[in-house]
């Protein structure tokens, strides 16, 4: 079997802007990946290291020869090693359509060839549930809606607001006192509306300074909080050590951090409780669970990252169930409703969600199917032999 072709896709559409691959062989068994790079800035570069890749190294390859093809890229197109989420959103995009090929020939969920299932039904938390709420009252209201659909856990951003239509994270590293403690009333608001019975996750996007964080997040101790994500940028481990050290909140990490060696540091220091890998950007799926392989050894639990298309939802399914430590999965059940929105498949894991659970799937592969004709308008590149 040879790879002919590979179609890349940048959906530009809305405010998420999904990055998809599709891989053709010569056998007619097709395989599809995201490179998650769907929010934020970096679509274009994120569709344009994917068209490189495929053209330089993976056209007229064997599809079956995943960590053979995964070590190449990596080694060969040297900006991967130290490299970020570019590169390594390119990557995740290619393996994970590697692996849809090879579940389709063999006739298995992708789940089964990484050791079969550890969890019949996995737990979801929502995201994106808050709209433009701006006070505590607003947010509080907004939540009403995520409950009544099943959700037993909330995931929100308290220091930010919604600005044009998306959420606009600190910059400077600064806050007022006066925001603080709006911040910290909205989250006291919302566990006071919620109960104590449903979990409340809080990230912070590592927009504070360490000491700002650690007083912000004491304060949080309080409500019952379940774990405080991204408590400092990314790069700073040391300030990570230090927050972990002072704060009485589990700490999760993770969307930042790209492949195994990207997160070794943080494991071995024991500076996070809970590590979020997100399989379209740090790797692929194999990527990352050797990451939970990894986080097990050290006694840590795994909720991947997932903020990409309803393809991105499905590829964390498939890896969450094989993970013995997994924790919870991230999902935001209110994209489709954003103007402009585009659902890249025809059979999207969100609609299978009951009652803050879903189950993988039993069909080969990744279980989806690309939504080709809505896809059709949003072709970025067609690499061919």
């Amino acid at each position: 079997m040879k790879i002919t072709k590979v179609n890349v896709y940048l959906v530009t559409a809305g405010k998420l802007h999904p990055v998809l691959v599709e891989v053709l062989t010569d056998e007619g068994v097709t395989g599809i990946g995201e490179a998650a790079i769907t929010y934020g800035l970096g679509g274009t570069a994120a569709a344009g290291m994917v068209k490189d890749l495929a053209e330089g190294l993976v056209v007229g390859r064997d599809p079956s020869r995943i960590e053979e093809l995964w070590s190449d890229l990596y080694d060969r197109s040297f900006w991967a090693k130290g490299g970020g989420p570019i590169v390594f959103a390119a990557i995740s995009a290619i393996e994970t359509a590697l692996w849809d090929i090879k579940g389709k020939l063999l006739g298995v969920p992708v789940y089964q060839l990484l050791g079969g299932k550890v969890h019949d039904q996995l737990r979801v938390y929502a995201n994106g549930w808050y709209g433009a709420a701006a006070t505590p009252g607003e947010l509080a209201k907004a939540a009403e809606r995520p409950l009544r659909d099943g959700y037993q856990a909330l995931k929100c951003y308290p220091l930010a607001v919604f600005d044009q239509g998306s959420l606009r994270h600190v910059t400077r590293r600064m806050i007022t006192r006066d925001f603080a403690d709006l911040a910290f009333e909205k989250v006291k608001t919302l566990r006071q509306a919620v109960g104590q019975q449903v979990e409340i996750m809080l990230d912070l996007s590592g927009g504070l300074t360490t000491s700002e964080t650690i007083r912000l997040c004491r304060r949080f101790e309080e409500l019952d909080i379940s774990w405080i994500e991204e408590p400092a940028d990314p790069y700073d481990t040391e300030a990570l050590e230090r927050i972990n050290g002072q704060v009485n909140i589990p700490i999760a990490v993770g969307e930042r951090l790209y492949t195994r060696y990207g997160f070794l540091k943080t494991m071995e220091l024991r500076v996070a409780d809970i590590l979020q890998p997100d399989a379209g950007n740090t790797g692929g799926i194999m990527e990352t669970k050797k990451i939970a392989a990894m986080a097990e050894a050290f006694g840590m639990r795994v909720a991947p990252h997932n903020c990409g298309s309803a393809l991105s939802t499905a590829v964390a399914i498939q890896v969450g169930a094989c993970m013995t430590n997994f924790l919870t999965q991230e999902i935001y059940p209110y994209f489709p409703e954003r103007p402009g929105y585009v659902q890249v498949l025809e059979n999207p894991p969100e609609d299978r969600i009951d009652n803050g659970r879903i189950a993988p799937p039993e069909e080969p592969g990744l279980g989806v199917t690309l939504a080709a004709e809505r896809l059709r308008p949003f072709l970025f590149a067609e690499c061919a032999l």
